[in-house]
């Protein structure tokens, strides 16, 4: 049962004790009580809300940059990403396979601002080796959320 109380969180945080119980066909304490146990165990740890920033006219720039690290013995690449993931600018920190070893989602108000940022701070980390910044044009969907209308058909905007 816990599972499926995630699995409908994940897709609306907002909905009811009550509508959950109401679509899984369970009592709406037993989905209070669900939800007391997986927050106290850690597996929920957070409500956020999808932001479709394009629509703001303070919107921001995302950047994916792709880390290389040298690891250092006995505490692999914890070390470095408890380090990258304290600072502001960074939306997310993942342990990639592959190419690179770190894959860091960061925000900026500017491009230069998060050129900056790799500059001054990421790259001057003594483990990280390599960086590639890839600047985000478009967000389509993000957290399991469609973030265009059907009707909407922009092709080639970005090129006008």
């Amino acid at each position: 049962m816990k599972y499926e109380i995630l699995k409908l969180l994940a897709k609306n945080a907002r909905y009811s004790a009550e509508e959950m119980a109401t679509m899984l066909g369970i009592e709406e304490n037993e989905v209070k009580e669900n939800i007391k146990v997986l927050e106290k165990d850690g597996l929920i740890r957070g409500y956020k809300t999808v932001v479709d920033w394009e629509k703001l006219d303070s919107a921001y720039v995302s950047a994916i940059i792709e880390i290389k690290v040298v690891p250092k013995a006995g505490l692999g690449f914890e070390e470095v990403a408890e380090k990258i993931m304290k600072y502001s600018e960074v939306e997310s920190v993942y342990l990639m396979s592959g190419v690179y070893d770190l894959n860091v989602v960061v925000k900026g108000k500017t491009l230069q601002d998060i050129a900056r940022f790799v500059a001054k701070e990421l790259s001057t980390i003594d483990t990280v080796t390599s960086t590639t910044t890839h600047f985000v044009l478009r967000r389509y969907k993000e957290m399991d959320v469609e973030l265009i209308s059907e009707n909407q058909d922009d092709r080639g905007q970005f090129w006008l």
